[in-house]
């Protein structure tokens, strides 16, 4: 009896199909993702261009005894349905369900956990040096695309697996676009490349194959199954469309990278929609108006023109805005260099992306006093991205390091005042973080007040019982005031973290008799922990209590899901009141 394509949940299940029937499974599979992410919200184009490519891997590939490994892996959807999740796939990125990346813990089939680019050919490259060195015998895949290939780890992988002749194979995924459009030299030379003809990975020793049109199935699984017999380095490189089969995919890529949920027939957004203003989109505005302000302001971001709003700058501003490609490191040591030229720089990256440049920003930055602006976004939980997202370390990874100064407004107002404060009279180098989501206001306003108060009171300054809330914790202490108002207690917001402020600390500590300091943040490390420290250094024997995240990594899931999940909610900081009412 011959299967059919809604049964196909394996690879095994893949394989009874003839290699013809490939083209229209590969037709159905499009449609069913179109469909489930139309419900679900996810990555969308990046999953619709690997359709034939997932499809011929695990074809002519024998998962999980051949290890394949999807570099970020945000394009991994397919892969999942193919490997004995598709009956879980309407709980993707969901609290409890799948995850929306590769994940070693999930499934047998996830070789290794990817989420953040550039690590697949070093992953790859390990397992078959240790299947090489204990005798085994199998495949070694990573898939890794364009703008992954043009990060420093990538290149420091293809340095070391071309001498190590191995058995592994490289397929880049080479649709000339991450995010936003690739930048960079090496995505314009991978346009030129042609078959049989001397190149850059034949001169460091690869087998080079390619390019091939990634859509056209029969083709690449003829490709794999020749290939097979080469047991050392090779690279396969493959054309493909990201968003390919959905028409408003195809036309704006960006747009669609992720969506929430969407009417496909109309491409329409179907979420209840907000009366109010993305933080991303307020920081891109006020820089826009701060660099018209100041000719000397300039900004850098590794690969997140969108991602990170300064789309509004660059197109008033297009020579004075840097996308660099994913680099981190060279992206932060970058804005260095151009501090040192005397311009302005803002380098804007996600909290989880400046873990890569953290080296950098201690000795090319912060060692050298230098006037560089970080604009951190994504602080704090993300959300449905999950562990590998989450802004959580950022605070804990930069309080310890000396020169730096670090914000954490609350609202849109003291985001523009932090920003116009950082550039125009903070002139060592300074942090400003904010969270993923929206603010409490529709309205941007450039009237910035140049007078930073570093910690406000906020209601009741003389209660005993005090909550300092850091940057949109702020509203959650507020919404437990209104609905708990027998819970008396003071009311402190820390804007400014790093340096403390200890004078005004220290008036706290002489009438507190309990601080509780709520953060979306690492509890170890955290500012909690600097306060009790400080309260201590000083001898004073309030109680101080750091409402924060435990040492754990914190799922994927809803905000509000996450947020009680790590008891930083609205009802945790009520039974914590509680207990010293």
């Amino acid at each position: 009896m011959q299967i059919q394509f809604d049964e196909i949940d394996s690879p095994e299940k893949l394989k009874q199909l003839a290699k013809e029937q490939l083209i229209d499974y590969c037709t159905w599979l499009r449609q069913f993702l179109i469909q489930k992410i139309s419900e679900t919200g996810g990555h969308f184009s990046s999953n619709l261009g690997v359709v034939e490519l997932t499809v011929a891997l695990h074809y002519i590939y024998h998962a999980p005894i051949d290890k394949l490994v999807w570099d970020v892996g945000h394009q991994s959807y397919a892969h999942k349905i193919l490997t004995k999740r598709k009956t879980k796939f309407d709980t993707i990125r969901k609290w409890n369900g799948l995850s929306g990346f590769p994940k070693m813990s999930e499934s047998e089939y996830d070789a290794f956990g990817t989420a953040h680019s550039s690590t697949s050919i070093s992953a790859v490259l390990g397992m078959s040096v240790g299947d090489m060195i204990q005798g085994l015998d199998r495949e070694h895949i990573a898939v890794i695309g364009d703008g992954a290939l043009s990060a420093g780890q990538a290149f420091e992988a293809l340095n070391n697996a071309a001498i190590l002749n191995t058995n592994m194979t490289i397929v880049i995924n080479d649709n000339q676009i991450g995010i936003d459009p690739s930048q960079g030299a090496f995505g314009e030379y991978l346009n030129q490349l042609v078959e049989n003809k001397n190149n850059f990975f034949n001169e460091l020793g690869y087998q080079y194959f390619g390019p091939y049109d990634g859509h056209d199935v029969v083709l690449l699984t003829e490709v794999f199954e020749q290939i097979k017999s080469i047991k050392k380095p090779k690279i396969i490189h493959v054309k493909t469309m990201k968003g390919k089969g959905y028409l408003p995919a195809e036309e704006e890529q960006t747009k669609w990278h992720s969506t929430s949920k969407f009417d496909k027939l109309t491409g329409k957004n179907i979420s209840p929609s907000k009366n109010s203003l993305k933080f991303q989109d307020v920081f891109g505005q006020h820089l826009l108006h701060l660099a018209e302000l100041n000719e000397k302001v300039v900004a850098i971001t590794p690969a997140m023109v969108s991602g990170s709003s300064l789309h509004f700058m660059q197109q008033k501003f297009p020579e004075k805005v840097f996308d660099v490609g994913i680099a981190e490191q060279h992206a932060v040591t970058f804005a260095a260099g151009l501090s040192c030229s005397g311009l302005i720089p803002i380098c804007c990256l996600y909290s989880t992306f400046l873990q890569r440049g953290y080296d950098q920003l201690i000795h090319d930055v912060a060692l050298q006093n230098l006037h560089v602006v970080f604009a951190i976004d994504r602080a704090g939980l993300v959300g449905e991205d999950g562990a590998t997202h989450h802004g959580v370390f950022d605070l804990a990874f930069t309080q310890t390091i000396p020169n730096l100064t670090i914000y954490c407004p609350k609202d849109e107002k003291e985001l523009g005042n932090c920003l116009n404060y950082a550039i125009h009279h903070q002139l060592s180098p300074s942090i400003i973080r904010y969270p993923r989501g929206y603010t409490q206001n529709q309205e941007i306003t450039h009237d910035y007040d140049i007078h930073l108060n570093k910690i406000y009171e906020v209601s009741n300054p003389s209660e005993k019982i005090v909550v300092i809330s850091i940057g949109t914790s702020f509203f959650t202490v507020e919404n437990v005031k209104i609905k708990r108002p027998d819970l008396t207690f003071a009311h402190y917001q820390l804007m400014q973290v790093k340096p403390l402020d200890v004078e005004k600390l220290k008036e706290i500590f002489a009438f507190a008799t309990v601080v509780m300091v709520l953060e979306e943040g690492q509890k170890i490390g955290g500012i909690g922990s600097s306060i009790g420290l400080l309260a201590n250094e000083l001898d004073f024997k309030v109680k101080i209590i750091s409402m924060a995240i435990q040492d754990q990594f914190v799922p994927h899931g809803s905000p509000d899901e996450l947020l009680k999940e790590v008891n930083l909610d609205e009802q945790s900081l009520i039974l914590q009141l509680e207990k010293y009412k």
